[in-house]
């Protein structure tokens, strides 16, 4: 079992920056690629950006490219996504997750099987 804790969600004024954290309990942290998505009232949850268990590989979705980053530190079980000249069309809440090395899509929802409980962006204009 794994589990998924999200910080670093808050308000910020368009244009500035957050970091937000994603830490793993349990000691298999590098056995999973890992996942951002957000979800914004009244819309599907979508995704933001993965990367690979080793962090050699990143997907980005188009809205995020040049914008987010995301990246890795297996040695403290924590994903980070850098999200920079945020817009008020980011406000969502953000979720992290983990998916299994199973060939699946980075890009699909239904390819993760551990999901944290999210934590709320709110990007003013």
């Amino acid at each position: 079992q794994v589990q998924l804790v999200e910080s670093g969600g808050g308000l910020v004024q368009a244009g500035g920056s957050l970091r937000l954290s994603c830490t793993s309990s349990g000691r298999t942290f590098s056995s999973y690629a890992m996942g951002w998505f957000r979800q914004a009232p009244g819309k599907e949850r979508e995704f933001v950006a993965a990367i690979s268990w080793s962090g050699s590989s990143t997907y980005y979705a188009d809205f995020d490219k040049g914008r987010f980053t995301i990246s890795r530190d297996n040695a403290k079980n924590t994903v980070y996504l850098q999200m920079n000249s945020l817009k008020p069309a980011d406000t969502a809440v953000y979720y992290c997750a983990a998916k299994s090395l199973d060939g699946s899509s980075y890009y699909s929802t239904q390819s993760y099987d551990y999901w944290g409980q999210g934590t709320q962006v709110t990007v003013s204009s």
